[in-house]
């Protein structure tokens, strides 16, 4: 018997693009139940992120419309890796695999045939990875290079032109749930996982429509959640830049005091100014960068929960936190 799949997408703000989306994963999930590789128990199930447009009334008419279309709606926007994650884990119980994509179709459907087949050879975890980036800008395609070089050399292990498009199994999903950190980074927290993976290349699509959630300015904020949830190397860079300020300094005093010896005045007042900015904007660096990981020490250790679901929508296990749940008969019984 094939094993069940479910795709996880996270939406927010994606009433442009659903229809669109839906209709040809429909079609896709139809060919996979047809071809033998997925069971007829499979679904779709998009996330609804906190969306402030008609996203969630397109999801909830979806599911009522086909059964092979579940949903999930978070109490409130929670970020696109909170999102992600809640698919995932919640999923899981009812899934032998996962593939999570966006909704904007730049992540081309037809590479999960690939990844399906190499889940059967035995890979728990598939990553989809860019071929080529013809479709970006010159900006865009420097940055991202940028991005993945920065990563790399932050001590970071991340899989190079891959962002959320993979496959992972019920075994791989076990081992991610383990993984109990408030700050959220899957690109670099998936490859710690360890199990068995692969690559599957495919070529990106522009938006089908809508627009972009990670302007510049979020992806530099989501460049810099990844360095610092995932390496202490800029730590370790203030340590090496202090031991080069102070070797600096001892070289400066055994000059001055040469130049004393000689009876040489010392002219040195621009040498001095620039050293005093030079020396407290390091500091003032480095104590950003340490506030840095305090503050991501405050959030964990505050261990608040990463997301609340108020609705999820599942021909088999859909349930809503605004009605009582049915008590389980594997409870213990009242005391009589």
């Amino acid at each position: 018997m094939s094993d069940i799949l479910y795709f996880v997408i996270p939406c927010y703000n994606e009433e442009e693009v659903l229809p669109e989306t839906s209709k040809r994963l429909a079609v896709k999930m139809r060919q996979l139940m047809e071809a033998g590789k997925i069971s007829e128990k499979s679904r779709v199930c998009f996330v609804n992120d906190g969306s402030k447009d008609k996203t969630w009334q397109i999801i909830q008419d979806l599911h009522a419309q086909n059964p092979l279309f579940s949903g999930i709606c978070l109490s409130r926007n929670r970020g696109h890796q909170n999102a992600l994650l809640a698919g995932l884990l919640t999923v899981r119980e009812f899934a032998d695999m996962v593939i999570s994509m966006d909704a904007d179709l730049q992540d081309d459907i037809e590479a999960c045939d690939q990844m399906i087949d190499k889940y059967y050879e035995g890979c728990d975890i598939v990553y989809g990875v860019r071929s080529a980036r013809k479709t970006d800008t010159f900006f865009k395609r420097t940055t991202a290079e940028g991005f993945y070089s920065l990563m790399r050399h932050m001590g970071a292990n991340t899989v190079s032109n891959h962002a959320d498009y993979r496959l992972m199994s019920k075994r791989a999903l076990e081992g991610l749930s383990q993984f109990k950190e408030v700050n959220l980074f899957l690109r670099g927290i998936v490859p710690m996982i360890g199990y068995p993976s692969d690559v599957v290349y495919y070529e990106r699509a522009e938006r089908f429509a809508g627009e972009s959630k990670y302007p510049l300015k979020k992806m530099i904020s989501f460049a810099l959640e990844g360095i610092t949830s995932l390496s202490t190397k800029p730590l370790q860079i203030i340590t090496d830049m202090g031991g080069i300020i102070f070797l600096i300094s001892i070289v400066i005093l055994i000059y001055s005091m040469v130049r004393h010896a000689m009876g040489a005045t010392v002219v040195g007042w621009t040498f001095l100014a620039v050293s005093v900015w030079a020396i407290g904007g390091l500091i003032l660096l480095s104590l950003g960068i340490i506030g840095e990981y305090i503050g991501k020490i405050y959030l964990e250790t505050k261990d608040r929960p990463r997301y609340l679901i108020a609705q999820f929508l599942d021909a088999d296990h859909g349930f809503d936190t605004k009605k009582p749940r049915e008590r389980r008969e594997d409870k213990i019984p009242d005391s009589p």
